[in-house]
């Protein structure tokens, strides 16, 4: 299994969200923050809570079986895309293994901790 998380800008979220949708991935988590990214926002001005900050950023992130991280990564990266500098990054990394709270048990072995 595959965990991507992408830092995407918040006018593009909804966008993102509707498209892995309607191809499958249904289960996404969103978190609202703040980043310190390479691309600097000419209008950017530090936030009240992060003094250092210049840009707002969504972490969407979504786990899937690997054949499927292609067609993720790609869809993500083409609904991102905007004019302006700083359309944000992609992290993916492996998953070793994932368990349900109610159940214990091992989404990807079926079996209990």
């Amino acid at each position: 299994m595959k965990e991507i998380k992408a830092f995407i800008k918040p006018k593009k979220v909804q966008i993102i969200v509707e498209a892995l949708r309607d191809v499958g991935f249904k289960s996404v988590t969103l978190s609202k923050g703040e980043g310190t990214g390479t691309h600097k926002n000419k209008d950017a001005s530090p936030s009240l809570d992060f003094y250092f900050t210049d840009s707002p950023v969504v972490k969407l992130e979504l786990v899937c079986q690997n054949e499927e991280m292609d067609k993720a990564v790609q869809l993500i990266c083409g609904k991102a895309q905007t004019s302006e500098p700083g359309d944000g990054i992609i992290y993916v990394s492996e998953i070793e293994d994932a368990f349900r709270i109610k159940t214990g048990k091992s989404i990807k072995r079926g079996r209990k901790w």
